[in-house]
């Protein structure tokens, strides 16, 4: 007599078992590893096997000790931070006030300002050097209409080739970056709490404080951590402001690379870099998380 299916409680048999994982991954692995090995080639020759170079070469004997015992690297070390450090308050300061305009004050195209932002994003950094330096360089705008005006042979602005162009530079490219998180977060926020707190008899600034401020926290955070890490990476600014006595650690490396040859102090320099790059970004990643960005 034939089996009959096994049945459960109710009386109907069993339906038949769902294959387990383990089978499931022994019959799809070999197209698993046909889309997954081209993928790990490619990122390998490209970009690990490079890295890997560097780092052997900064493993000359005494190039790391060299390296940190030299003025220039402490020197770049101390402007790349300050410089990232100064950059990404003054990038939180004003994309928390220019946000805050456009999200909550209503004026004609404010939603076109915003759309710029997303644009705005996709722009190089030399390119926003060359328009300050179009408006302020020493042939620029502000000094042409000072000479016109007072008839003077030079202008007065100079301050381009100088660590306060580059920080301007850098905070008026970097903004947008800190702007756009916080105009997500605005859009999420229940305008409700505002009118409550208004009818309550708050002012602006204490809504600002006691209302927006909190909800902006994750946002600013999130922004913040991602411009200090791409200012500390920063090359095309430095280099396009011309500030000659401003050397960061990205300008540090080309100095050491292509103008000295010293490619062992040059490779020092990059690991240093990523190394602190690369910290930094793992914090960024941890504040994205929480802020759910």
């Amino acid at each position: 007599m034939p089996a009959l299916p096994r049945t459960s409680s109710g009386g109907t048999p069993d339906a038949p078992a769902e294959p387990g994982p383990a089978a499931v991954s022994g019959r799809r692995g070999p197209r698993t590893w046909f889309w997954t090995v081209p993928p790990v080639l490619a990122l390998a020759v490209v970009f690990l096997y490079p890295l890997a170079l560097v780092v052997r070469e900064s493993l000359a004997p005494g190039a790391y000790a060299e390296v940190f015992a030299s003025a220039s690297f402490r020197d770049a070390l101390v402007t790349t931070v300050w410089l990232a450090v100064a950059a990404t308050v003054g990038c939180l300061v004003l994309g928390f006030v220019l946000a805050l305009v456009i999200a909550f004050v209503p004026f004609p195209g404010g939603r076109a300002v915003a759309r710029f932002i997303d644009v705005f994003l996709s722009f190089p950094s030399f390119l926003i050097t060359l328009a300050l330096l179009f408006l302020y360089g020493t042939v620029g705008v502000a000094n042409g209409l000072w000479t016109d005006l007072t008839g003077a042979a030079d202008g007065p602005f100079h301050f381009l080739t100088t660590p306060w162009g580059v920080l301007l530079a850098e905070i008026t490219y970097f903004t947008p970056f800190v702007m756009r998180p916080l105009l997500a977060a605005f859009s999420q926020l229940d305008t409700a709490q505002l009118e409550v707190a208004s009818s309550l008899g708050a002012r602006p600034l204490r809504i600002v404080r006691q209302v927006i401020l909190p909800e902006a926290l994750p946002a600013l955070a999130a922004g913040g951590s991602l411009v200090l890490v791409m200012c500390l990476n920063e090359f095309g600014i430095v280099l396009f402001t011309g500030a000659k006595g401003v050397t960061t650690l990205p300008m540090l490396v080309y100095g050491k690379a292509i103008l000295e040859s010293d490619y062992a102090a040059a490779c020092v320099v990059a690991v240093v870099n990523v190394v602190i790059s690369v910290g930094l970004y793992a914090v960024y990643r941890v504040v994205s998380r929480r802020a759910g960005a």
